[in-house]
């Protein structure tokens, strides 16, 4: 296996994340919040432009509103953080999906949504989308289980399409599993649309809390055995890189035709916040194969990252706090 992600036509690649941002209230004492701004595969896409240096290029693939205070910043922030805003449609008369977060003593959070209007849902409903218009500029297209939940059945498709068109033209697709059962109708339609998303994934990020609950039945959730047979069938059938984060305990490495390989996690002495930990490990390990680094020095990079990211409050840490070892 070639030790890059892939073998780029361009010098400096393009990888496009697709998903939704939205306003965040994020809880600071009893009666008192401070807003922001978040969504899983933003997150990721803030960080692998922190990460990029002159080996790579982020762009960011959502719909944002068109009059609104909140939608000037966001795009803003972004193109501060250099992420590539050209794929970023603002629709008229539209806001953005707002959510509150609360976090316990553990540092676990719990979120509340406000999203049914947001824009994002109807990225794919235009045709062609601003993504689908300059498909042939993008080399890697990232998006996670979050990113399908929000597009209707038509939209989802649209999304699938361009994976596939994307890996047709020699690209690759990275698909992150992040499992929010309230966003879908039913659990066989998730299960459905995961299916099709590792068909296509040239690189599946799994968080095997969120694998055990897609495959639930009824009340109970798929074993971790079970689980990872199912990985290591997908791992060996479609060829792709497998990797499966469970939490503290050390992250799993499938690669087609090899034994499954455990690497540690990084310990940290007290959690504050575990808010974009597996988005903040994507981008860690993203951007190790981007830079040509191995699997499994890839998944020692996503642990680093997302170790640091979890002793801090919300999901985007100060650019001071990244890694220095992960820069280069």
């Amino acid at each position: 296996m070639n030790p890059s992600l892939f073998e780029p036509a361009r010098v400096k690649p393009r990888l496009v994340a697709v998903g939704e941002c939205m306003i965040e209230l994020r809880s600071t004492g009893a009666q008192t919040m401070v807003r922001g701004y978040g969504g899983d595969t933003l997150n990721t896409a803030v960080y692998l432009a922190r990460l990029a240096g002159p080996h790579y290029q982020v762009g960011y693939a959502t719909a944002l509103g068109a009059q609104d205070p909140y939608s000037d910043e966001m795009l803003a922030a972004w193109q501060a953080e250099h992420i590539d805003t050209r794929h970023v449609s603002r629709p008229p008369h539209r806001t953005p999906g707002l959510y509150t977060i609360t976090v316990d003593e553990q540092g676990e959070r719990q979120f509340h949504y406000w999203r049914q209007n947001s824009p994002a849902r109807d990225y794919f409903s235009e045709a062609p989308s601003l993504l689908e218009q300059d498909l042939a500029s993008v080399d890697v297209l990232y998006f996670s289980g979050i990113s399908l939940a929000i597009l209707p059945p038509a939209g989802r498709q649209r999304l699938f399409q361009a994976a596939q068109t994307l890996r047709a033209q020699g690209g690759k697709v990275v698909f992150d599993n992040n499992y929010r059962p309230r966003l879908w109708a039913s659990a066989q339609e998730a299960q459905a649309a995961y299916a099709q998303a590792y068909a296509c994934a040239d690189v599946a990020l799994i968080t095997l809390n969120d694998e055990q609950a897609v495959w639930a039945h009824g009340a109970s959730l798929a074993t971790e055995a079970q689980v990872l047979e199912r990985v290591q069938s997908l791992s060996n059938r479609a060829g792709a890189e497998v990797v499966v984060k469970r939490g503290a305990e050390p992250t799993l490495l499938y690669l087609p035709g090899q034994a499954p390989l455990a690497l540690p996690t990084q310990r940290v002495a007290r959690v504050v916040d575990t808010t974009a930990a597996g988005d903040s490990f994507a981008a860690g390990y993203v951007s190790a194969r981007l830079k040509g680094k191995t699997p499994q020095e890839a998944v020692l990079a996503g642990n680093c990252l997302a170790a640091e990211v979890i002793q801090h409050p919300g999901a985007i840490i100060p650019a001071a706090a990244m890694p220095s070892e992960l820069r280069a």
